[in-house]
C-alpha cells in the first residue's frame, strides 16, 4: 500500500487547505474510497489515475480534479515518483456561488459534472504561493482565504480554464500521452516516440490533443515543466542546473519561458517567495 501524509495549512468556515503527499509504491488501484466533501484537487507534482466507476481520470499539475462529496473512487499510480497536491475544500454555499451553474449538477449537493479542467498558469502560480506562504506561517488568514476563492473563482472560469468537450474515447487517447510526457519531463521527446509509445500516427495524435485540450502537444508539455519549476522554486539554489534538470536547454531558454507563462523568471519568483 502506498505511503501519504496529510498536513492541514488552513482550516476555517470558509476554506480548508491541506498538502498531501502520496509516494505512490502501490501502483494498481487502491480500495476504494468515499469523498466525505467536495474536494478541487490541484496535483502540483507527479501524476495520479483517479478512478470513478469505468471512468478514469489522469491527475497532473495543468489540471483541477473534483472529488464529489458522496463519490466512491480509487486511485492508482501509472508513473513512477507518486504525487503530491494541494486539496482544497471550501464550505458549499460558497462554492455554488463561486462555480458557474452549468458545471454543477443539479440537486442540493454542490457536486461537479465533468471530472476536470485545466487551469492556466496563473492559477498554478496561486497553488505554488499559497502552499510555500501557509508552510512558513506568512500568510494571514484573511489573505489565504481570499487567495484561495481567486484560486477557484480562476480554475471555473470559461476565459481562464479549459474543460474538454469531446469523446470519452478521445480523451482516454489524450490521457495516454500525458503519461508518456508525465514519465520523465527532462526527456527530449520526438513526435513520432510519443505517438508511438500512444498507439497511434502523429498526425492523428496531434489532431486529437488539439481538439482535446486547445493546445498543442509541445506546449503541454512545456507547462509541465514549468510546473515541476514551481514546486521545486522554494528550496532551489542553482536555476541554470533546475532548467536542465527538468528539460530546457538553456538558463535563458528556461527563464524566458518562465515569465512568459507567470509574469516574473524564475529568480523574481523566488525572491517573492522568500521576502514573503
Amino acid at each position: 500500500m502506498s505511503q501519504f501524509s496529510c498536513q492541514t495549512l488552513l482550516d476555517t468556515s470558509i476554506a480548508s487547505l491541506r498538502d498531501v503527499v502520496c509516494d505512490g509504491s502501490c501502483r494498481g488501484k487502491s480500495g476504494e474510497e468515499c469523498a466525505h466533501r467536495t474536494s478541487l484537487v490541484y496535483p502540483y507534482r507527479g501524476v495520479f489515475m483517479r478512478h470513478v466507476g469505468k471512468a478514469d481520470t489522469v491527475a497532473e499539475s495543468n489540471q483541477v480534479i473534483f472529488f464529489n462529496r458522496g463519490e466512491d473512487y480509487r486511485v492508482s499510480h501509472p508513473v513512477e515518483g507518486g504525487d503530491a497536491c494541494l486539496d482544497v475544500q471550501v464550505d458549499e454555499a460558497v462554492l455554488s456561488e463561486l462555480a458557474p451553474k452549468e458545471q454543477l449538477r443539479s440537486g442540493a449537493l454542490a457536486s461537479f459534472k465533468r471530472p476536470r479542467r485545466r487551469i492556466d498558469p496563473r492559477a498554478q502560480a496561486l497553488v505554488a504561493l499559497l502552499r510555500y506562504s501557509l508552510h512558513r506561517g506568512v500568510a494571514e488568514t484573511l489573505e489565504a482565504e481570499t487567495m484561495t476563492l481567486t484560486l477557484i473563482r480562476r480554475s471555473l472560469g470559461e476565459r481562464t480554464s479549459h474543460s474538454a468537450a469531446t469523446t470519452y474515447g478521445r480523451e482516454k487517447l489524450v490521457d495516454r500521452a500525458k503519461l508518456v510526457l508525465s514519465s520523465d519531463l527532462a526527456r527530449r521527446w520526438t513526435l513520432a516516440e510519443v505517438a508511438t509509445e500512444v498507439g497511434v500516427s502523429p498526425v492523428y495524435l496531434t489532431q486529437m490533443f488539439q481538439q482535446v485540450e486547445a493546445m498543442p502537444l509541445y506546449r503541454y508539455q512545456l507547462r509541465l515543466r514549468l510546473a515541476r519549476a514551481l514546486d521545486l522554486l522554494g528550496s532551489c539554489r542553482d536555476l541554470t542546473a533546475l532548467g536542465l534538470d527538468i528539460g530546457f536547454s538553456s538558463h535563458s531558454h528556461f527563464s524566458a519561458s518562465f515569465k512568459q507563462a507567470y509574469g516574473r523568471t524564475p529568480a523574481e519568483f523566488q525572491r517573492a517567495l522568500h521576502l514573503r
